[in-house]
């Protein structure tokens, strides 16, 4: 969040007048900066116009990154730096590597995943948390519009905001 940004927030009491008013405010042509909810809501990207998320191509990309070091790894080890033949058993034997491949790719996967998500989201220790409304953590919803990249005003958001369902309209200018 930028400084210096001027925000309304509606205040919702109850997850489906939540969803019915996104709806109602996108179609009133306004756009919508974010929806914060103290839990999940079922249908609330859809509803926010979100695309489908592409984190598991992220998966998809670290465990094949796992299994591909796990191959390099033990094949570079049994076979090229230090061959044994034990038991007239062959160089490259396979069916002992698949539990060592199956092992990188999941935690290379995992831990992927989880610095990807912390990427994604604006996650970092030294970071503050983009909170609006402390009543989102609790019991309310808070959908929260970007004044200046809209073009009705602020009287107009605020009226269809009202009408939509919401229990409380407020003025915010983050710092």
């Amino acid at each position: 969040m930028d400084k210096g940004k001027k925000f309304i927030l509606g205040v919702f009491e109850d997850e489906d007048i939540l969803l019915k008013a996104i709806s109602k405010v996108r179609d009133g042509g306004v756009k919508i900066h974010e929806v914060y909810s103290p839990f999940p809501v079922h249908g609330i990207e859809n509803a926010l116009g979100y695309n489908r998320s592409r984190l598991s191509i992220a998966a998809f990309l670290f465990g094949f990154t796992g299994t591909c070091l796990a191959l390099i790894m033990m094949i570079g080890m049994m076979t090229i730096d230090w061959p044994m033949i034990i038991g007239g058993k062959d160089f490259l034997p396979f069916p002992t590597f698949v539990p060592v491949i199956f092992e990188m790719t999941v935690l290379l996967s995992a831990f992927g995943m989880v610095g990807t998500f912390l990427v994604i989201s604006d996650l970092k220790p030294w970071g503050k948390p983009k909170m609006f409304d402390l009543r989102a953590t609790d019991d309310k919803h808070i959908m929260a519009i970007e004044v200046e990249k809209n073009k009705l005003d602020r009287t107009k958001i605020s009226r269809l905001l009202k009408s939509s369902g919401a229990s409380e309209v407020n003025e915010e200018k983050t710092n």
